[in-house]
């Protein structure tokens, strides 16, 4: 998958999850300042990523991502592509 799929996925799973308008949600949204997302929600957000793209993500790199674009940069280095 290219980065621009990737991230269409991602913010498409974001508008979804933290129920945001779709034409609001691009790659440099942050998932506590500007989503207002708890800790269990980014949790679950995570879980979901893991789900959908086959990206194990440690508890150390998930404190690592704090925008959208910062995932898709995740999944992308770390996603099981086959």
């Amino acid at each position: 998958m290219t980065k621009e799929e990737v991230l269409t996925k991602i913010c498409d799973m974001v508008a979804d999850q933290f129920s945001v308008d779709r034409d609001k949600v691009n790659g440099k949204l942050n998932f506590q300042n500007d989503l207002d997302a708890d800790s269990i929600d980014f949790v679950e957000f995570v879980l979901s990523l893991e789900n959908e793209f086959g990206a194990e993500i440690s508890d150390e790199a998930a404190e690592k991502i704090q925008t959208i674009d910062e995932a898709a940069d995740f999944v992308i280095a770390n996603a099981d592509n086959k």
